[in-house]
């Protein structure tokens, strides 16, 4: 048998494994991923809520060893919160099942330290699944990867931690219902150092529609992937506190922005007698023009170390709740390509390039940094970039990122068997990231021959991708 066909076996092997899982796991119809963005905008506001170990420690990130008697919170109340979210004309909710410092406010099966072993002794996030729906109301749930009780931190990932993360998704999307969505955090993120190689992307993503077809995958990594598409998530997904702000003007892709109501995510002792944001610039600031532009609103509101909001917030989504509502006619999204979930293959691999401008060198244009380009040198003419690959490897997408609003048009080649062929693909996607997608080919070497430019061309990030299929 020919060593290429032997090479992609284990890969067909996979995909009709995920394709048994997700026949035998699928509890409804499966809808196309164009139709649950849409459905996912048209939510338009919803409630983040942060609560775990840190609300009792007045800290964002709690000691991953904090003791566990520490957490106690006998008049919790989730029906509190999700009738202070229906108030405020919210229709879902977001529970923190697990922050970074590793501890899980759900009955887990992977660690003896979760909220059963506390005094509290009472699933969080069943209670708040429960509530949530019983109020008519959307149930997504946060989840870290960044975990440092557990030692899944950077430069020391290993197969173990890859499992414990495969078998805490699995609970939560096994055990609590339809989830509308598992919002992602401390991956592939310039604080957290772990990437989508380290976990690996793709893996965690099909597992996740294996387990819930229907369920939306949001990472919050709007500070490193460019806006135009969408890199590793099914929403483009921004963290206003961290100084992710959408374009209202420009996005035409489903989105998600987040801003606390309080001055932090997790309660601490002074927000009761602290002023919680302007109400009135909430919504018409954020979230009335957000909804315009493709993009849903979601609020912190960080319950107390009681497990209730307190009462100043409540007041303040009550007042959220006579100045909103959603519209009856939400904007149409333009379908968009398909999100980039699968490793890139040329990320610091050999690289080469027509003659550069200055010390704008090729090694720019892979090097995992969006806000670094190669670019050429203005006297010339036909310019070109590559990327040489140690040895021969199956790819069927190449995403090419422009560093200038050069206009440059892209024609793409291989090389193999000691030819170069060309590539036929069409250009999807925004001017700024152009994704191409055909059917796999396995080379050593792939190459861009650039034309018809405005200005000397550059190239933020050149990727090459061998996505499941």
């Amino acid at each position: 048998m020919n060593i290429k066909k032997l090479a992609v076996l284990p890969l067909i092997v996979a995909c009709i494994v995920f394709s048994e899982q997700v026949s035998a796991q699928q509890t409804g119809t499966k809808k196309q991923l164009i139709d649950l963005q849409q459905d996912f905008v048209n939510l338009g506001f919803g409630m983040f809520i942060h609560f775990g170990m840190p609300t009792f420690m007045d800290q964002d990130w709690s000691d991953p060893d904090a003791a566990l008697s520490l957490f106690q919170s006998p008049k919790l109340d989730a029906d509190q919160w999700a009738k202070a979210a229906k108030s405020a004309n919210m229709t879902y909710g977001c529970l923190t099942t697990k922050h970074h410092s590793g501890f899980p406010i759900w009955d887990t099966k992977t660690t003896s330290y979760n909220v059963m072993n506390t005094p509290l002794k009472r699933d969080v996030v069943r209670e708040y699944a429960n509530a949530f729906r019983k109020n008519g109301l959307k149930v997504m749930l946060y989840y870290s990867i960044l975990d440092t009780h557990n030692g899944i931190r950077p430069n020391q990932i290993t197969p173990v931690h890859i499992k414990l993360i495969k078998d805490q998704i699995t609970e939560l999307l096994t055990n609590y219902g339809d989830i509308t969505a598992l919002i992602i955090d401390g991956w592939d993120a310039p604080w957290s150092r772990i990437s989508y190689d380290d976990v690996p992307f793709e893996d965690i993503y099909c597992l996740i529609k294996s387990l819930q077809p229907n369920c939306l995958v949001m990472d919050l990594n709007a500070a490193k992937y460019p806006t135009e598409a969408l890199f590793y998530t099914d929403i483009k997904s921004y963290e206003q506190g961290a100084g992710q702000f959408i374009s209202k003007e420009n996005n035409k892709l489903p989105a998600l922005a987040c801003l606390p109501l309080q001055q932090n995510w997790f309660w601490k002792t002074s927000f009761p007698t602290t002023p919680v944001k302007n109400v009135n610039e909430l919504v018409n600031k954020f979230l009335i023009p957000y909804n315009g532009a493709y993009c849903n609103f979601i609020l912190n509101v960080a319950p107390n170390k009681n497990g209730l909001i307190d009462d100043n917030a409540i007041a303040a989504l009550q007042e959220m709740g006579k100045l909103y509502s959603r519209t009856a006619n939400p904007l149409r999204l333009q379908p968009c390509p398909a999100p980039i979930i699968s490793s890139n293959i040329a990320k610091h691999v050999v690289s080469n390039s027509s003659w550069s401008n200055d010390m704008n060198l090729m090694d720019f244009a892979n090097d995992d940094n969006f806000r670094s380009s190669w670019s050429s040198n203005p006297q010339v003419k036909y310019p070109w970039y590559e990327v040489k690959f140690e040895k021969e490897m199956p790819c069927n997408m190449i995403v090419i990122t422009a560093g200038n609003s050069s206009g440059a048009k892209y024609n793409l080649e291989y090389f193999a068997n000691g030819k170069w062929l060309p590539i036929n693909a069409h250009s999807l996607g925004e001017k700024k990231v152009s994704i191409f997608r055909f059917d796999r080919i396995w080379c050593e070497n792939i190459r861009v021959n650039l034309s018809d430019f405005k200005e000397a061309p550059a190239i933020a990030e050149f990727g090459v991708y061998n996505e499941r299929n």
